[in-house]
């Protein structure tokens, strides 16, 4: 029944911690997109991929209290910081093992920054176009974000890097 939540907590569990809604909506489209079993569904919003269900789901497991958010005041805004309770550790014996490799690709993926992987899960969300048009998609929903050469070069070296340890 709270099987999909159980898959968010045990994400964030397996992450230790999570720096950032942002952040979070971007690491679970980016792990949904290399074909670990995540249900949330995604639109193309202001920030990339978002799901509203990722949203709905993260503010249900902090109110059941499997999940504790912190705010952290950063001057020019606040950050959120997810992190697993210990109901939520318990409430992880219900939900199934994670594939072995989950843990490897949220690693990856946690440390690097919220910019990068808005860059990497937006080129994922355009994955049906070749390369070429991946780029141009990008440059005119995310003009404003400047995306050098290098990091776009960086953005396909990591997803081909994840897709190598992923699932399939």
């Amino acid at each position: 029944m709270l099987q999909e939540h159980a898959k968010i907590v045990q994400f964030i569990a397996l992450a230790d911690e999570v720096k950032g809604r942002k952040k979070l909506q971007k690491m679970v489209y980016i792990a949904k997109k290399i074909h670990f079993p995540f249900a949330e569904k995604y639109e193309l919003h202001m920030y990339g991929p978002y799901s509203e269900e990722l949203t709905l789901r993260v503010e249900e497991l902090c109110e059941m209290g499997f999940l504790a958010e912190q705010c952290v005041d950063k001057g020019s805004y606040v950050q959120y910081r997810y992190n697993v309770t210990e109901e939520g550790t318990s409430f992880l014996e219900m939900a199934d093992s994670p594939h072995d490799n989950l843990a490897v690709c949220i690693e990856l993926m946690n440390d690097k920054s919220s910019r990068f992987l808005e860059l990497v899960s937006t080129l994922l969300y355009f994955d049906e176009l070749d390369k070429e048009a991946q780029i141009a998609k990008v440059r005119i929903v995310k003009n404003k974000l400047n995306f050098t050469e290098e990091e776009m070069t960086n953005a396909f070296d990591f997803i081909a890097e994840l897709q190598r340890i992923s699932v399939q």
